[in-house]
C-alpha cells in the first residue's frame, strides 16, 4: 500500500474508532452509567494527598 493510501486508511480507521467510542459513551449516559463530576473532582484533588479516596465500584 502506498503512503497516501495508508494515510487514508489510518484516517478512516481513526474516524471509525472515534465514532464507535462516541456511540458507546452515549449508550453509557443513556443507561445511567456515569460518575458525578464533584466526586471525580474530589478524587482528582486527593490523588497527590496522604489519603487518596478510592474510585467508586463499577
Amino acid at each position: 500500500m502506498e503512503a497516501k493510501g495508508l494515510a487514508s486508511h489510518v484516517q478512516f480507521s481513526q474516524k471509525a474508532e472515534r465514532r464507535r467510542l462516541t456511540i458507546e459513551g452515549l449508550a453509557d449516559v443513556d443507561g445511567g452509567n456515569t460518575v458525578n463530576h464533584r466526586f471525580v473532582q474530589a478524587w482528582a484533588d486527593s490523588v497527590d494527598g496522604e489519603k487518596p479516596i478510592s474510585l467508586p465500584p463499577q
